[in-house]
């Protein structure tokens, strides 16, 4: 149960830095390599049959892009949304 909560939380702070890339504030390169790493290995999930890992998947290689493109808004703004609701309903 704990585990559930721990990973919410991840999907949370991905879900804060995508907006933060939104709004073009400056975060530490160190924070979008971890949070990047933590999505894309939450995102292995899906050898074992979770669909909404690909969502993970997605975010993490937006954030590795972000590190030297601006994505697109839209993508974010998505990206974002899907993350917090996912982070929302692993802490019901």
């Amino acid at each position: 149960m704990v585990l559930v909560k721990i990973l919410g939380a991840i999907d949370f702070v991905a879900a804060i830095i995508l907006l933060c890339m939104i709004f073009s504030l400056d975060l530490p390169l160190q924070l979008l390599l971890v949070t990047g790493g933590l999505l894309f290995v939450k995102s292995l999930f899906i050898l074992s049959g979770d669909f909404l890992s690909v969502i993970d998947l997605f975010a993490s290689i937006t954030l590795f892009i972000g590190i030297f493109f601006t994505p697109w808004i839209f993508l974010l703004w998505i990206l974002s949304l899907f993350l917090m609701s996912k982070g929302a309903a692993s802490f019901l």
